[in-house]
């Protein structure tokens, strides 16, 4: 997949030439000027001496630009190398989201003590519910495979789905739960500003993908 980081004609190069065109203008007419100047009153130096200066302020800014463009086109060509690094790898995500492809989403999750009721909530990329289902309501580590479908037996599509799990004591007290999924990077879209991770059909940003990777439990 190519890369295309930073345009053949960057802002600070359309800059650079418009004040190129700009200064020679300012020399023609000062020149012109200077020809058709009173000997007996000649026109003021300083004038000229600061527009010079502010010419050249203009010009050391554009070049800082130009400098700033190819730092970031660096930075970015170094993000995407690392970003296809992760090819291959499994990637453990903490947030709640799993992909569903091949009609299966796979999830873990974990109860940190017994639970008198809990529910399966699974909400689509836009946060709607989509599936809910009771819960395994022991202590420990559970999984959950779900087939992508919904309410009234519609098949959903693939994509990013989260799973939310709700457990409560018999006092009605909320327990602390965590999910976790796990999927192999198949690709990496490199089209944005920010390298994607793929799993399947779920994009992860490259700069979540540590922090998602720590993760508080190990899938079964």
């Amino acid at each position: 997949m190519d890369v295309n980081p930073v345009s053949s004609t960057s802002a600070a190069t359309r800059s650079e030439s418009q004040l190129a065109s700009n200064f020679d203008t300012f020399l023609v007419l000062l020149t012109a000027q200077l020809k058709n100047q009173d000997p007996l009153e000649p026109m003021d130096s300083n004038q000229f001496t600061q527009q010079l200066v502010q010419f050249s302020q203009v010009e050391q800014q554009i070049n800082s630009n130009k400098n700033l463009e190819s730092l970031i086109s660096l930075t970015k060509a170094r993000g995407s190398a690392d970003a296809v690094s992760y090819l291959g790898k499994t990637l453990t995500l903490t947030d709640g989201y799993a992909p569903l492809m091949n009609g299966e989403a796979h999830w873990a999750y974990s109860l940190d003590t017994s639970a008198a009721t809990a529910t399966l909530t699974v909400l689509d990329a836009a946060g709607k519910t989509v599936y809910t289902a009771a819960a395994e309501k022991g202590e420990g580590l559970h999984s959950f495979v779900w087939d992508g479908t919904g309410a009234g037996g519609v098949e959903l599509p693939p994509g990013p789905y989260k799973l939310m799990v709700t457990a409560k004591t018999v006092d009605g007290d909320k327990i602390d739960t965590r999910v976790a999924s796990q999927g192999v990077i198949s690709e990496v879209d490199l089209t944005g500003n920010e390298p994607i991770l793929m799993i399947g059909p779920m994009g992860v940003p490259i700069s979540k993908a540590a922090l998602l990777s720590q993760t508080p439990l190990e899938t079964p």
